[in-house]
């Protein structure tokens, strides 16, 4: 009966407290009490951010269009005689850093390095390259003319490295710098026949980028004649080739 009576005494004094403190949750009910936004609150927060976030898009700023660009190349000579009798491979000459891409590189001081805004090139600069001595070469008339793409065999196969296609602000104006150092090899052979680095400048007549791009058409052009007439004359003056080893070449 006493144990009943404690009982009854201690849950007098929790109402009590209870009604003394009606503010006052315990602590087993602020756990237990958890309000969760309905439904319809809910919908009403997400038509409210609608509105703002689609006129936060609107303020943005629209993005550039992007020109593309291609060096035009000049008009092709008239058709002579074969200058050669000798197949060639051009391959896709190595390229690193900014030249890997398709930009259009301006170095406006010495060791920065950008791009023109707005404006990039159709293709690599590796494979205008290689495009225009490809067409150089064949208005040589040789025989055949291949690059690394296909898989045929040749008598000689060009590569090289693209070291610059840029155009470099001099004394406040911009000079176009193309550097081609170009190697030479017999077809499917490892060791070299020849090296040789090309380097051209050309001026261009103003610094808007149409005008850049004519210039880098001028210099292509004047790249590609010097390497055709290089190759030309390293493979009439090399020596014979050993004709046991081109048979186990083309095997």
């Amino acid at each position: 009966m006493q144990c009943f009576q404690g009982l009854w005494k201690h849950d007098n004094a929790d109402r009590s407290e209870t009604l003394t403190n009606p503010t006052t949750p315990s602590r087993k009910d602020a756990n237990m009490t958890v309000h969760k936004p309905f439904p319809a609150a809910r919908a009403l927060l997400v038509s409210c951010a609608i509105p703002i976030l689609l006129a936060a898009c609107s303020v943005l700023p629209e993005r550039e269009p992007v020109q593309i660009w291609q060096p035009e190349a000049s008009a092709a000579p008239t058709a002579a005689a074969p200058t050669a009798d000798f197949s060639l491979r051009v391959d896709t000459p190595n390229t690193t850093g900014a030249l890997d891409g398709t930009g259009i590189v301006v170095m406006p001081e010495p060791g920065q390095v950008s791009n023109y805004k707005g404006a990039r090139w159709s293709e690599s600069p590796a494979l205008l390259v290689r495009h225009r001595l490809v067409d150089a070469f064949m208005a040589a008339r040789l025989p055949a003319v291949t690059t690394d793409d296909d898989h045929f065999f040749s008598d000689y196969t060009l590569s090289g490295d693209l070291r610059a296609f840029q155009s470099e602000y001099r004394s406040g104006s911009p000079v176009v710098v193309v550097r081609f150092d170009a190697q030479l090899r017999r077809g499917g052979a490892r060791n070299l026949l020849a090296t040789h680095s090309f380097v051209i400048t050309q001026q261009p007549s103003g610094v808007d980028v149409p005008q850049i791009v004519a210039a880098f058409g001028a210099a292509d052009d004047q790249l590609a004649a010097q390497v055709v007439a290089w190759v030309i004359e390293q493979a009439r003056n090399a020596p014979a080739p050993d004709p046991d080893a081109q048979r186990r070449r083309k095997r």
